[in-house]
């Protein structure tokens, strides 16, 4: 065999042995939020705008967690301003905010933001201003986010926990929108343990 047919033999073995080696990448990531186990760790920039800074208990600039919202439950709304079930939902949306937000035991216990996935700040913002989403947007332009959440498609809720010790546990993790505002705050509540 000659030197030159060798060559194609080498480049062949060493695609079979890359193939078959085992990546040292975490197997947890590009995997939906699951139900038991803690949410994927990401960070956000906290708000600029005060209202949206006081409604999550943030202060301060710079980086947060979903677990230093102060609250004891979380909703997170994965969307995208051109997604038309997420355009179509979006006054469901809206109104499970107001039955929280409207209710005094719960106000304080179950906040709501939203990840814009591919969205950049002014598509995001145009999303807000269109269907008047009263409770804080993330925009994900780069998708960053999209992919350590197991790249979702849209609509998709995430309901976290957050504990005293400042852990988190993931109690709702699902594809789709949901018809009825009240039922769907009751499934979170139930299984939020609220």
């Amino acid at each position: 065999m000659t030197m030159g047919a060798k060559k194609p033999l080498v480049y062949f073995f060493t695609l079979v042995i890359l193939l078959l080696v085992p990546s040292n990448a975490d197997p947890a990531l590009n995997q939906p939020p699951i139900i038991g186990e803690r949410l994927q760790h990401f960070e956000l920039p906290i708000p600029q705008d005060t209202k949206a800074k006081s409604y999550l208990g943030l202060s301060g600039s710079g980086q947060f967690t979903v677990s230093q919202i102060k609250a004891q439950a979380v909703i997170i709304q994965i969307f995208s301003m051109y997604c038309p079930i997420c355009q179509a939902d979006a006054s469901r949306v809206n109104q499970l905010y107001r039955l929280i937000h409207e209710n005094k035991k719960l106000k304080n216990k179950i906040k709501m933001m939203g990840i814009g996935t591919g969205n950049t700040a002014f598509e995001v913002d145009f999303f807000r201003k269109k269907y008047e989403v009263p409770f804080p947007l993330f925009p994900d332009p780069d998708q960053s986010l999209h992919t350590i959440l197991g790249e979702l498609r849209t609509p998709y809720f995430i309901g976290v926990s957050i504990k005293k010790d400042g852990s988190n546990e993931v109690f709702y993790s699902e594809l789709g929108q949901f018809e009825d505002a009240k039922k769907f705050l009751k499934e979170m509540l139930e299984r939020s343990g609220l």
